[in-house]
């Protein structure tokens, strides 16, 4: 047995050896990288060899996207970051191991034992195992083909999540990309054309591939040194607007709590601290792709250099500046903070993502994903509110393509903004909209009749942006207190008047906060809505052929439609949101902030009383003389995901849209969880608004109420049946309160009685007098039947991925 592992072990070293002398005698015909890492490319094999000096010495691997799929949906865009990393490479044995430590476990002291015992505590993953090719006065030399040529980012998993089809590797289709190759002192970056084979599955993947079973893509590696130890981390505090950043130390005092949090930021230093305003000592610098067209460039240019005004503010000098990439420059090098232009076949988000040090929050480089077709959406939305706006000359197109400019330089800021280290501020458009990283609603205003939207947009930094730049980025001298300063900064921004509340308390569904909408505007939301109601009936008034250019089909009239239709979607939401709402702050002990009250019942009255209009026929239903204008598609233009749905086949469906509209409120007003918060209110306080009177409320505005015109007749029918689905929806939850579902079947009970009556004469009540019986047999059984899905609407600006 002994001789058997004798001969191996001469096998092995033999075996090395001859491949140490091959790599030897090779590589001066490779094409040698220095850098970070110093690396060979053999042309011959498509391999890449690695030379490692520095074991158990950390650094920062990243993986992204640098050529994406197109498709909104499946979501691989072209510069799409992966996660960022802490690795170091370890010798075993005859390999190196590429280990990622576990950095949310950790224990901050001087006690080496100490910190073992919780390093040895918690998991941690070795990404890969390499070969050792070869060996010399401790400089080791590895093959990572492999390695990179692995799917790091996850393009397999995500075409199978998205339903697109099983795909999987092909390596004889896939082969290293040269061009985006390179070495630099303190970063190296490996670029992969890489090509995915199955059977296509999904509409998404085949509407962007030209061979769906083939898909190539482009993912990108990069090995980065981490920065040095001087950053200082600054706590996070739940009232700043910064976005937060985690671990535990175990190494904390019993009495001290153990979760750590500080804020992510970059690293910003002044060159003379001492100076009321001072140059830093290394500016942030953002670069925008050169591939980014006019008028949009100098839209984005402008709108990013907004945030310099907030750095002026707390004494810097041109501490933010906003340049064009350099054409040799790779979007993805480390060294580069970036705003790039993406393009995608249908209309999506924009997001602001950055790489982050593991270890302490340190922003080492910003990435701005921005969707091209966002601006095109920008310019339908005012092309629909424009009164005759192609009447005269096919030309006029300038009142539109400003307003949507407009918004793109707003959008540069605030997407910017999030890789600043800021999060959403969805409360800032109740304090004079004093935040670009709330998500702004177009305003605009009636003037002589028409529809006027010169200042649909804000222009530079509000008074809130102020403040979370501030709060991130002002520079404490030695022995300032840093804590009472920030303290001092937040406590003027209480006395200023301003408010912050960000996304886990303003989404649509499943949130309370009486203040903070998504796309909203005012500081009455219920009378922002009501406003926004009759903007909207004057230009639906206004609304004509005039709309589109001579010569275009006048089936794309009714896209142009679209957004003006549903233009009340969003402010709709938002007044929902109030009835059964809440008022809080992210108050901490001893600020003298309001922690948390029901809404006012005043407020949720005048909400409801301005919500129910929504679902009024004469309100949503489209006018009869307007009609005429939407044809059946002409050929070569198809409906999309962002026309009306309908149930009329090749015709256009006025009552689905109708369908739609109040089921969008319908889902927001009855809501199951809001349905439960009445209750509680109720109880709470017997004055307040409770779910009882919502509902009477409700029924008396919809199924109780007769139009005389026949069409506007039927259009408050198929509300009805909306509102009747809605009710029968809160009967038979089974996650609510049971007085939920007492009072809902109590109302469909007293209904049953009422259709009764009617339903000897009336089809209508007979059709709901059964669906109502049916319900009662079976209530385990019932779904809300699906209404016509809405048109895409989001994101009438952009959300954030982070």
């Amino acid at each position: 047995m002994r001789k058997n592992y004798a001969l191996l072990l001469v096998l092995v070293l033999l075996s090395f050896n001859t491949l140490s002398a091959q790599f030897s005698d090779q590589k001066k015909n490779f094409v040698k990288y220095e850098g970070l890492y110093d690396f060979y490319y053999d042309g011959d094999t498509d391999k890449i060899y690695l030379e490692v000096d520095n074991l158990n010495e950390e650094f920062l691997y990243v993986y992204s996207l640098s050529s994406g799929i197109g498709s909104n949906d499946i979501g691989l865009d072209r510069g799409q970051l992966g996660d960022e990393q802490v690795v170091f490479f370890k010798k075993a044995g005859n390999k190196l191991l590429l280990v990622q430590p576990n950095m949310k476990y950790r224990a901050i002291t001087d006690n080496e034992l100490e910190r073992k015992s919780v390093e040895q505590a918690f998991a941690k993953s070795v990404l890969f195992g390499f070969p050792i090719v070869e060996e010399k006065n401790g400089t080791y030399v590895i093959d990572i083909t492999d390695f990179l040529m692995q799917d790091a980012h996850g393009v397999s998993n995500r075409l199978k999540r998205t339903e697109q089809g099983s795909y999987s590797l092909d390596k004889s289709k896939s082969a290293f990309a040269l061009d985006r190759t390179k070495a630099f002192p303190k970063n190296v970056e490996f670029d992969v054309t890489m090509t995915f084979k199955g059977e296509a599955k999904g509409g998404y993947i085949r509407s962007v591939a030209p061979n769906a079973n083939l898909v190539t893509v482009a993912e990108h590696h990069s090995f980065i040194e981490l920065p040095d130890n001087k950053y200082e981390k600054r706590v996070f505090d739940p009232r700043s607007g910064s976005s937060p950043f985690n671990y535990y130390d175990y190494a904390t005092p019993v009495e001290s709590n153990i979760l750590k949090q500080f804020i992510r930021r970059h690293r910003l230093e002044k060159k003379d601290p001492t100076a009321t305003v001072s140059e830093a000592v290394e500016p942030i610098i953002y670069y925008l792709d050169n591939g980014t067209p006019e008028p949009v460039r100098s839209a984005l240019l402008e709108g990013g250099r907004w945030w310099n005004q907030a750095f002026e503010a707390i004494g810097y000098k041109d501490a933010f500046q906003l340049k064009m990439l350099p054409d040799d420059a790779d979007p993805l090098d480390v060294r580069y903070n970036v705003i790039q232009w993406v393009h995608r076949s249908t209309r999506g988000w924009s997001y602001g993502s950055s790489i982050t040090d593991p270890r302490t929050g340190e922003i080492m480089k910003g990435h701005v994903s921005l969707g091209s077709l966002r601006i095109r959406q920008d310019f339908l939305i005012a092309q629909a509110l424009m009164n005759k706006a192609f009447a005269e000359r096919d030309d006029n197109y300038q009142p539109m393509l400003e307003m949507a400019i407009a918004r793109i330089r707003q959008l540069s800021a605030h997407e910017i903004g999030h890789t600043l280290g800021f999060a959403h501020n969805y409360a800032a458009s109740t304090t004079n909209k004093s935040s670009v990283m709330d998500y702004p609603h177009p305003q605009f205003s009636l003037i002589n009749g028409e529809v006027n939207f010169a200042k649909a947009y804000e222009v530079g930094m509000g008074d809130w942006d102020k403040v979370t730049v501030a709060y991130s980025y002002q520079n404490f001298n030695e022995g300032e207190n840093e804590i009472e300063g920030l303290n001092k900064i937040l406590d003027k921004a209480k006395t200023d008047g301003l408010r912050y509340i960000t996304d886990q308390d303003a989404r649509p569904q499943g949130s309370a906060h009486v203040l903070a909408h998504l796309w909203d505007n005012g500081t009455n939301v219920s009378k922002e809505l009501d406003d926004m109601l009759k903007l909207r009936k004057v230009a639906i008034a206004n609304f004509s052929a005039d709309n589109i250019q001579d010569g275009t089909p006048y089936s794309v009239l009714e896209d142009v439609f679209v957004p003006l239709y549903f233009f009340h979607r969003y402010q709709t939401e938002g007044v929902a949101k109030v009835i059964g709402g809440l008022e809080y702050n992210y108050a901490i002990k001893g600020d003298g902030q309001e922690v948390v009250a029901i809404a006012d019942k005043a407020m949720q009255e005048e909400a409801l009383k301005v919500v129910l209009k929504t679902l009024d026929a004469n309100e949503i239903a489209i006018p009869k003389d307007k009609l005429s204008l939407f044809p059946p598609r002409a050929f070569g233009t198809p409906r999309t995901r962002e026309s009306i749905n309908g149930k009329t086949g090749v015709s256009f469906d006025a009552l689905s849209a109708v369908e739609t509209a109040s089921d969008m409120t319908l889902t927001f007003l009855l809501h199951p969880e809001k349905a439960s918060r009445l209750i509680q209110q109720k109880a709470i306080a017997t004055d307040n608004v409770g779910l009882d009177e919502v509902l009477d409320k409700l029924i008396a505005a919809t199924i109780n109420k007769k139009q005389k015109d026949a069409y506007l007749s039927e259009a408050q029918t198929i509300i009805n049946f909306r509102v009747l689905f809605h009710i029968m929806n809160l009967a038979g939850h089974t996650n609510v309160h049971p007085q939920v579902n007492a009072i809902a079947s109590q109302k469909l009970n007293e209904l049953n009685i009422q259709l009764i009556k009617d339903s000897g004469s009336n089809a209508i009540s007979a059709e709901m007098v059964k669906r109502i019986k049916t319900f009662g047999e079976h209530p385990e059984l019932f779904k809300v039947i699906p209404s016509p899905k809405i048109p895409d609407g989001s994101p009438i600006g952009m959300s954030c991925f982070h």
